[in-house]
């Protein structure tokens, strides 16, 4: 058996808030949704998303819910073009993410930005070539 990652879990402040930017703003579908709780489609071949109460996870695992700043975890969305980084990059800000550093062309030859939801985390838009 190998390991895969069939759901990643985001703890969020606003369960409701953040179903809003998923859904309406980036176009993720929404398979569950619960109070407290809300389950997305990234897409055939990738993962789904889950979106639960900070608070309510924490608890839950058994740990504290405080912590704030760089996690030590970004997500990464590889595009197939340019053009698709722009467009992800400007619905993630339309929808109320925060550019978090501007797409540009980077060093090793690819083009990329990062952005953050509404709850910080963050994700990473790159066309490779």
């Amino acid at each position: 058996m190998s390991l895969q990652a069939s759901v990643i879990m985001l703890g969020v402040k606003d369960v409701e808030r953040a179903k809003k930017f998923y859904a309406e703003g980036l176009g993720c579908e929404v398979t569950q949704d619960y109070p407290g709780f809300v389950r997305c489609s990234l897409g055939e071949g990738s993962s789904d998303l889950a979106l639960y109460g900070r608070e309510e996870a924490a608890e839950e695992i058994g740990v504290p819910a405080e912590g704030s700043g760089f996690r030590g975890v970004s997500f990464h969305f590889i595009t197939n073009s340019r053009d698709e980084v722009d467009e992800v990059v400007r619905a993630a800000e339309a929808a109320g993410g925060t550019l978090v550093k501007a797409v540009a062309e980077a060093d090793w030859g690819g083009y990329f930005g990062y952005f953050s939801d509404p709850d910080g985390h963050l994700w990473k838009v790159v066309c490779p070539t």
